[in-house]
Order: structure tokens, then C-alpha cells, then sequence
């Protein structure tokens, strides 16, 4: 078959002209060898974050329209969306001294990890629990939730949603409540179904559902990591938050895990499809991520996009919370999960800038 070159020009208006595209002109684009993800690994300190979540308390009213005081982590990568990596929303909340943030309810899920203050609480369909650092509190898709500050101090937490990928879905629904607060039903904290967690993560069990426990304390998280700890030798102890009934993750769409790490051991680098963020509860070290080495302590977060390798290595004790979107990956069975066999050759090092 012989073609002139105008021809094909003409073909490839014509093409544009109806709104369609050659596959064979962008196959290389769309089915790579492994995933490309547009986040890049990065960092954002609490010593960052903190001061200015203090000054957005004194300057930035809670009320409704804003909803929430609220500084979202916005990866480099991804090109100014508010966004921690390509599926994940992460971010730090800030609650004042008697303030509340009204009541609503999305179709994104979210979960609340705690990491500074006392005397709040959230409410979630008419189900009040009280939050204390290392916590970890779910708001299910479409639940009715609030967040009420009884004490004398502000609290600080990390927010996790899939906002992005429901967004992806174009499944993106809000409502206001049509009070501020909404009515509590029974006693203030209820008892729950009790702690549920599963060494390492999650493998088999799915469930459309999200986990009828609302709140993790830390007590069981730290009493579980101690007795994983104690009965190995490994660099790290690693659980996954599960759903009490059907052994799942928490959410349908979101995993939440949390990692002990021993100083002087790290970890193997492993790169897993899908993406993670992680949030340093306590304790200092470093993690590497494609060969780039990041230096972390408390309150410090940092996401891992997906295939990106990925190892960490503590200072001293160290716990890390991480948020990732493994459930998804698995109802549709297209995980991935790979070990390196040597740790990677630092090529260079992460240095924040600091805001001026």
C-alpha cells in the first residue's frame, strides 16, 4: 500500500477534526512496562506544616462554605491539584479551642489519624467518639460527620480520603447537614466491636462495606506492634487495621497500617503498585525512595507514588502510619508487589524548602 505524506496529514485532521486519536500514533504512552505514575516522592515536614496550621487557626474561621480548616498536601507532580499522590487526599486538620466543624457527609471515604491534642471528638452518624493522639477514626463514604473541640488546646490530625480516585469515578456527591452538629444517639464514646488488626497487610478478603469499629485507639495499636516485635528479629513489624467482621480493610477503598521500626535495621526495598502516604508518629530516620534519600521525624508526612521503591531506616523508634489504595488494586486484581534483593545507592537527598 503506498501513501503520500499529504495524505496521511489529511488523515490525521480528518482524525482530530471528529475528536478521535490513532492508537498507533500513542500505544507507547498509554501501555508502559510499568507504571508512570505523574507524583513524584516528596516530603512535607511538620515543622512546616505545624506553624502554619497554627496561623490559619488564628486567621481562618471554622463556619460553614469552608466547612474545615484544612492544609492539603499537594504533590509537585500533579501539576497544582490538591492532591497527595494521583489517588490519595492527605492532609492536616487543625481544631481550635471551642470550635466545631459543621456536620456533612461525601461519597468519598476518609479516615482521621490523630497525631497532637485532646478534648475533641467526632461524631459520625449520630455515633460520638472521642479522639486522643495515635488514634485512628473512620468516616465512611456518605456517613454524617462532625468534629466538635471540648478542651482547652487545638488538636492535630492527618485526613485521608480517596477523594481523588472517586473523583476519577465522576462520583464526587455532597450534602450539608441541616445542623451544625447532628443529634448523638446513645452514650458519648461507645465500647465499639473492639481492636481488629492483621500482621504485615491485608492478602484476600474483600468487603464493600466499611468496618463498623469507628475508632482504633492507640493503646491496642502500640500493645499489638509490641507483641509483633517481640516475637522476631526483623528490621520492621508492620499491621494493617482490618474490618472486625470480614477480616478486610477498613475501607473498601482505603488500607491503614502502622510500622515499628527498629533502629539500625532497615528494611528491604520494596515497590508496590498503587500509592502510599505515610505520617510519622513518632521517632526519627530516613526513608528511600527511588534512590533519593528523605529524612523524616515526628509529624513529618511524605507519599511513596506507585512502583516506586521504597525502604526505611529509623534513628530511633520509630512508628509510621500509612494510607494506601491497595483494596482497589485487589477487587481488581491487578496488585503488585516486588522485593528488592539489596538496599538502593542513594543518588541524592531531599532538603524542604522552608515557606519565607
Amino acid at each position: 500500500m503506498t501513501t503520500t505524506t499529504d495524505e496521511l496529514q489529511d488523515l490525521y485532521a480528518r482524525l482530530e477534526a471528529a475528536s478521535l486519536r490513532p492508537l498507533w500514533t500513542i500505544t507507547e504512552q498509554l501501555l508502559t512496562p510499568s507504571p508512570r505514575p505523574k507524583a513524584v516522592p516528596w516530603l512535607w515536614p511538620g515543622r512546616v506544616l505545624r506553624p502554619l496550621a497554627e496561623q490559619a487557626i488564628r486567621l481562618v474561621p471554622v463556619e460553614r462554605g469552608g466547612e474545615r480548616r484544612v492544609l492539603s498536601l499537594a504533590n509537585p507532580g500533579l501539576e497544582g491539584k490538591p492532591y497527595a499522590a494521583g489517588t490519595l487526599w492527605g492532609a492536616l486538620q487543625a481544631l481550635g479551642p471551642g470550635e466545631s466543624a459543621p456536620a456533612h457527609r461525601h461519597s468519598p471515604g476518609a479516615i482521621r489519624f490523630v497525631l497532637s491534642g485532646q478534648g475533641v471528638w467526632t461524631t459520625v452518624n449520630g455515633e460520638s467518639c472521642a479522639m486522643s493522639p495515635g488514634d485512628l477514626i473512620l468516616t465512611p463514604g456518605w456517613a454524617w460527620h462532625d468534629h466538635t473541640n471540648g478542651g482547652d488546646e487545638p488538636m492535630f490530625w492527618f485526613d485521608g480520603l480517596d477523594l481523588p480516585m472517586i473523583e476519577a469515578l465522576d462520583c464526587i456527591f455532597f450534602e450539608p447537614h441541616p445542623e451544625d452538629r447532628q443529634p448523638v444517639r446513645g452514650p458519648h464514646d461507645p465500647a465499639g466491636h473492639g481492636p481488629a488488626y492483621v500482621p504485615g497487610q491485608v492478602t484476600e478478603a474483600l468487603d464493600p462495606a466499611p468496618s463498623p469499629l469507628l475508632v482504633y485507639r492507640w493503646a491496642d495499636t502500640d500493645a499489638e506492634l509490641t507483641r509483633l516485635a517481640a516475637g522476631t528479629d526483623a528490621g520492621t513489624v508492620s499491621l494493617e487495621f482490618t474490618n472486625p467482621v470480614s477480616g478486610a480493610s477498613v475501607l473498601p477503598t482505603l488500607a491503614c497500617g502502622m510500622h515499628r521500626i527498629v533502629p539500625g535495621r532497615g528494611t528491604l526495598p520494596v515497590r508496590r503498585s498503587g500509592n502510599t502516604v505515610y505520617v510519622v508518629f513518632r521517632g526519627e530516620g530516613h526513608s528511600i525512595m527511588a534512590g533519593r534519600r528523605f529524612d523524616w521525624r515526628a509529624g513529618d508526612m511524605f507519599a511513596a507514588p506507585s512502583w516506586v521503591p521504597v525502604e526505611h531506616h529509623a534513628a530511633t523508634p520509630a512508628d509510621l502510619f500509612s494510607l494506601g489504595d491497595a483494596p482497589v488494586h485487589r477487587a481488581l486484581g491487578i496488585y503488585r508487589e516486588e522485593t528488592l534483593a539489596a538496599p538502593q545507592a542513594v543518588t541524592s537527598t531531599f532538603i524542604p524548602e522552608e515557606p519565607s
